[in-house]
């Protein structure tokens, strides 16, 4: 008898958290900028209850532990996006309590590239598939790390 295929799946886990922000950028003029963004580029910035769901797979998929039944233990992942993305974004004013945004605009593209870079140092190597952010219900970004584009 033949041994059974591994299972395979992909986990994700849904946290919201709080933060204000700017859409500005330092190599534009105020008039640029006010053009480019909006009433999102108003002087005392404006805030989002946003949705961060990283979805976790190898770069193929990630084989579901025969023993434990897990791709991935939900309590070491609830702790690894507490430190990744909790801690350093909730409550926060982007622009000037997240040192990742001092020179990069604070763009919900910006803000799911910096949550992966932190997950990705926290968890198994290989293992962090993409990471979805919610600006709003509309407003939705998807990051599947470093991709080059072919012409």
């Amino acid at each position: 008898m033949s041994p059974r295929a591994a299972r395979l799946a992909r986990l994700s886990r849904t946290v919201s958290f709080s933060a204000c922000h700017r859409l500005h950028s330092k190599s534009l003029s105020d008039e640029e900028n006010r053009k480019l963004f909006g009433k999102c580029n108003n002087p005392n910035g404006h805030g989002h209850n946003y949705k961060a769901r990283p979805l976790i797979s190898l770069l193929f998929s990630l084989q579901i532990d025969p023993v434990s039944g897990m791709v991935i233990n939900l309590t070491d992942l609830k702790e690894y996006m507490q430190e990744a993305i909790m801690e350093p974004l909730d409550h926060k004013n982007l622009d000037k309590d997240v040192p990742f945004f001092a020179e990069v605009v604070s763009t919900t593209e910006n803000v799911a590239v910096f949550i992966w870079e932190n997950l990705k140092k926290l968890l198994p190597t290989g293992t962090l598939y993409k990471v979805k952010v919610y600006e709003t219900d509309q407003n939705i970004v998807i990051y599947k790390g470093e991709e080059t584009i072919s012409e």
